[in-house]
């Protein structure tokens, strides 16, 4: 079994070095490959922000990523619950720290974003906004 670096995914997916691609769509193939959440996540801000790629586009890259049959995800049915989340509209940093936590009643956070994000999804744990006056 082999665990990609984030820049080995980002070489099969944009192509942007024919030969590094090949190179690793081999290694890959031929391999059972360990997925690692917090490279999944990387990937999906380098898609994004370094690739320009848009949100449909890259969700679809990585449930494609997750449902190749030679890969084992860490934490599999929290990346796949996070990646379902961001094709519904979530950031996915943020849905994944929401998937983790799942044995929890209530996540607290000072990102109105993400609150309502998660308020809008139905999304389970409870997001709690925070505000700078709260005392606790």
């Amino acid at each position: 079994m082999i665990a990609p670096d984030t820049n080995v995914l980002v070489r099969i997916i944009t192509n942007d070095d024919a030969s590094q691609a090949s190179v690793a769509a081999d290694v890959l193939r031929s391999n059972t490959v360990f997925l690692c959440k917090t490279v999944i996540m990387e990937l999906e801000w380098v898609l994004r922000y370094s690739y320009d790629f848009d949100r449909e586009t890259v969700g679809k890259a990585l449930a494609t990523l997750i449902g190749l049959r030679n890969s084992v995800i860490e934490d599999a049915a929290v990346v796949e619950r996070a990646v379902e989340w961001y094709e519904e509209g979530m950031d996915l940093a943020d849905a994944l720290h929401l998937s983790s936590s799942n044995t929890v009643n209530t996540f607290v956070t000072f990102d109105r974003k993400m609150a309502i994000a998660a308020s809008k999804q139905g999304i389970s744990p409870t997001v709690q906004l925070l505000t700078d006056t709260e005392q606790h």
